[in-house]
């Protein structure tokens, strides 16, 4: 920690957010009883207890999680870096079939995430399932290396997706059942970090892969996949054996560890994967019948067309003319400035309970971003925009799952249906968006297109505030008025702990 960072006001400040959040915390003790394991722990020592186990939780689940999520990112985005490398006069694929070779891998990976969701809130081990998911589809992407025609690419792409479909919704509400408002916009901040870190050095690992090219008779794009698979294979295998479980089973945490850590999400959004006996059948019908989630999903769709940037980043680089290697280490540091900027945005986010403002900031910055991109030619003025396309297009994403989390929190098996939703049938915009990025180096479609959707994200997210602050309204009104709430997804239990519909 810098040396600024130990100045008493600095500590004074920590310890009094900490205190805040054991007093709220207790606050909701009249509903949710304590354990006896700590029900005679002073604040300060539940303070102490609650530092020592978030360190724990951190110091384990976010390094795992952080690295199967590069591997996963850069397993998947692999293919759209050996495009400068040969691999469509390789596979005699046009620019139309490479395109469709890029969105095939969504035709798996959009219909599982739901079923995969809803299966992992039954799992008796959920990080065990995570990890043998990673080395499944690291097995496949090794086998890419083996294609030799773009059937058999297109095969290979869609078993990737299928494989793949567990991990992203699956760790999203995998983290929801360990952290609590005030520490959960962070970890996806975190994620999100990891998935940039794999697109800045996913560059930099495919352009030394490549130049393995014709090592022992085998060309440089076929060795990418290789290298790739195999570590990712390696991983999930070695994090199998130490990824936790949920908190109340996980062997991480000491026994009053365990209790404390559920006792302290349930007084925030009542009871949850510990005590909570609601069927996934049910959990995935709340889901489907609330218009909020619909909204985030429609939201998401817009978020996902607008990220098609990341899909095929080295191809907008390479309109700046430099050859293969310079474009693959040019898409570097744009994502490493994605990486910092969600650090510090989510810390705010989490610290002011803000989400909306942050969205709209986003969504304005973004306008300007495409329409400077789209409107000039000037080497310095094009790459100063394409700095900006990973984080104008991932923020609105972070904001959704940490809406989605906080204000769907319960029951549990709605939550991870819903998060299985937003970024499955947001997804399918993935289906198209890869279709237009033609017309270089305008691409006055494809820009156009991104323009449309983050204008369609501003009125979806504005409408969604207007209906969470009427609910709000609602939740501190008559006990009738209280109970119209429940129409929308509030539970009886949370209306007894006060709780509100936050960041909007």
């Amino acid at each position: 920690m810098p040396k600024e960072d130990l100045t008493p006001s600095h500590v004074s400040a920590v310890d009094a957010d900490l205190n805040k959040d054991v007093a709220d915390y207790t606050n909701g003790e009249h509903v949710i009883p304590k354990p006896e394991s700590f029900r005679d722990m002073s604040p300060e020592e539940l303070q102490k207890l609650e530092k020592k186990m978030v360190r724990k939780m951190d110091a384990v689940i976010l390094p795992i999680m952080g690295v199967l999520y590069i591997l996963n990112y850069v397993d998947r985005n692999a293919l759209a870096a050996t495009k400068v490398y040969g691999i469509m006069d390789d596979l005699n694929m046009n620019t139309q079939q490479f395109a469709t070779v890029i969105a095939i891998l969504f035709v798996g990976y959009i219909p599982f995430q739901i079923p995969s969701n809803m299966l992992m809130t039954k799992v008796t081990r959920p990080g065990l399932y995570l990890c043998l998911a990673a080395t499944v589809w690291g097995a496949i992407s090794t086998c890419t290396a083996a294609v030799n025609t773009y059937e058999a690419m297109l095969g290979v792409r869609i078993l990737l997706g299928i494989t793949e479909a567990a991990f992203f919704p699956g760790i999203l509400y995998y983290l929801s059942a360990w952290y609590t408002k005030k520490e959960i916009g962070k970890r996806y901040a975190a994620l999100f970090m990891f998935q940039m870190v794999g697109s800045a050095f996913g560059g930099f690992i495919a352009a030394a892969c490549l130049t393995l090219e014709g090592a022992h008779g085998i060309r440089g794009w076929r060795w990418l996949f290789i290298v790739e698979g195999a570590a990712t294979v390696g991983c999930g295998l070695i994090f199998a054996c130490i990824m936790p479980e949920f908190p109340h089973k996980a062997r991480l945490l000491k026994p009053v560890e365990r209790d404390y850590a559920v006792w302290r999400l349930e007084v925030e959004a009542g009871v949850g994967e510990a005590h909570e006996d609601v069927s996934t059948r049910k959990g995935f019908a709340l889901a489907f019948k609330d218009g909020k989630i619909w909204a985030l999903v429609a939201a998401n769709f817009a978020t996902q067309s607008v990220g098609s940037t990341n899909n095929l980043f080295p191809s907008i680089v390479s309109t700046l003319g430099y050859n293969s290697t310079n474009t693959l280490l040019l898409t570097a540091p744009p994502f490493v400035l994605a990486a910092i900027i969600f650090w510090f945005t989510m810390a705010y986010s989490d610290k002011a309970n803000v989400i909306y403002p942050i969205l709209m900031a986003n969504c304005g910055w973004g306008l300007l971003v495409y329409i400077v991109a789209a409107a000039t030619t000037n080497t310095g003025a094009r790459y100063f925009t394409m700095m900006f396309m990973p984080t104008v297009c991932t923020i609105p994403q972070i904001m959704y799952y940490k809406t989605v989390n906080l204000h769907m929190a319960r029951p549990f098996p709605k939550r991870a249906a819903g998060v299985a939703m937003i970024n499955a049938i947001g997804g399918l915009a993935n289906l198209y968006s890869s279709y237009l990025w033609y017309s270089a180096p305008h691409f006055y479609v494809a820009f156009g297109v991104l323009l449309g959707m983050m204008c369609a994200i501003i009125v979806i997210m504005t409408a969604y505030r207007f209906h969470v602050l009427k609910l709000n309204k609602l939740l501190d009104g008559t006990h009738e008025q209280q109970q119209m709430t429940k129409k929308a997804g509030v539970t009886q239990q949370q209306i007894d702990l006060g709780w509100r519909f936050i960041g909007y």
